[in-house]
């Protein structure tokens, strides 16, 4: 007879298969995205002011319409995709729009071969990629703590921050350079990346199956429960919220073009070495956490985390030297990060499987509009006080709401430890 070998326990996320297979999706994913939105954003600057003759404020503002491009799908279908994500296999569904978003890629490789670069043309591919990305996003997030013991999620989120700013780092660096040699040649790495994410997270084995009264309720009223239960989870509705105004005020990602291009002139080069370092900050920081997550007082760090990112964005207004300009973007990144970690660790420990997908959906919303109207925001506010003063206002914006959400919502001060403390009503 043979004897079975038990197989000690797992001490690190890493050493789950099914999570390896789950941080390569990830990895490929944020990879593509990153680059792929960094290349859209400065063609289509540079169409506005190459092509069409606007002027900085100009085509500035015209940065601004396609956040807001890339927002408007967002809006409109998040909800079902919690719904989706819920009611699905997850690793399909991310699977496949991983797929989609192959076919976007090789969209916009095949129209800039063909020197078909537009306003109109870029602007409906945004719209198409912020569609399919709006599937991915709640299915693959609420994977991981399907594969990994609720103990680990802290350092799973470490490790899942990892991935996402590893390929943070390496898209928008890579794509300006790979921009610069063939104008093309992103867009086909996009689809090479995008096709591995589809396969990596399709390969993952031992996901749980979804709840079996999943498919029975009616779609609208699930969507209706998802945002009662953020609603009435005050400490939830304070950490999605306070993400949603701090970025939408205080993201300068948006104007970045206008400053690679205009005040640092640094070209597409510069601005993937931008996008970098606040990637870059964000990576040192994620892997220290994954490592030694933080334990104490953690709601009073991540609100210090979010100042700490106004302060930088302001920085980062007023310079006007390259290096400590990319220094801004580092620390900005970091505190981002700690921010990130500490919001999306305690969200995570504090819903219930079941409506897991919905929350992420609505977590992923505010992320969104944040992002997306963020840059519509600062393409207004660009076009009525210049990129500086656009900046400049976004990080003091988010300094005084931090404080004002401090006051607002003590619930997030009282936060002292990752624990679960959330009881399902029956």
């Amino acid at each position: 007879m043979q004897r079975r070998v038990s197989l000690p326990a797992p001490t690190s996320p890493l050493q789950i298969v099914d999570y390896r297979k789950f941080w390569l999706a990830r990895f490929f994913a944020v990879l593509a995205t990153t680059g792929t939105v960094v290349i859209i954003g400065y063609q289509l600057y540079d169409v506005a002011r190459t092509d069409y003759g606007m002027s900085i404020p100009q085509a500035a503002f015209q940065l601004g319409l396609l956040g807001f491009a890339q927002f408007l799908p967002v809006f409109l279908l998040t909800p079902l995709a919690g719904v989706i994500a819920d009611r699905f296999d997850r690793r399909r569904v991310a699977g496949l729009a991983s797929l989609l978003d192959t076919l976007v890629a090789i969209g916009l490789g095949v129209t800039t071969e063909m020197d078909l670069r537009s306003l109109p043309v870029l602007y409906g591919f945004a719209v198409l990629h912020g569609t399919v990305r709006v599937f991915i996003g709640p299915s693959m997030g609420a994977i991981a703590p399907n594969i990994v013991p609720p103990a680990m999620i802290p350092r799973a989120i470490g490790f899942n921050s990892i991935a996402m700013q590893a390929g943070t780092i390496i898209g928008p660096a890579a794509y300006g350079f790979l921009f610069g040699a063939d104008h093309a040649l992103p867009y086909w790495c996009s689809a090479a990346f995008t096709l591995a994410a589809s396969v990596s997270i399709q390969s993952i084995r031992n996901l749980p199956p979804p709840a079996q009264n999943a498919r029975r309720a009616h779609p609208i009223r699930q969507i209706v429960e998802g945002f009662r239960f953020v609603w009435s989870e005050r400490f939830l509705l304070g950490c999605i919220t306070l993400d949603l105004f701090a970025v939408l005020f205080g993201g300068a990602t948006a104007l970045m073009p206008v400053f690679a291009r205009d005040i640092l002139h640094v070209g597409p080069e510069g601005l993937g070495q931008m996008r970098a370092a606040t990637a870059a900050g964000a990576a040192v920081v994620a892997l220290w956490l994954s490592f030694r997550p933080l334990k104490a007082d953690v709601g009073v760090k991540m609100l210090a985390a979010v100042v700490g990112y106004g302060a930088m964005t302001v920085a980062f207004g007023l310079s006007r030297h390259f290096l400590l300009s990319l220094g801004c973007l580092a620390l900005l990144g970091a505190a981002d990060m700690i921010s990130v970690f500490i919001r999306s660790s305690l969200v995570q420990l504090r819903t219930p499987d079941d409506v897991r997908g919905r929350v992420s959906a609505i977590s992923g919303l505010a992320i969104s509009a944040s992002n997306e109207l963020g840059e519509l925001q600062s393409g207004f506010a660009a076009a009525l006080l210049g990129a500086t003063g656009a900046v400049v206002f976004g990080g003091s914006a988010a300094i005084v709401i931090t404080l004002a959400w401090a006051w607002l919502f003590p619930e997030i001060r009282r936060a002292r430890t990752f624990e679960p403390r959330w009881e399902r009503q029956a």
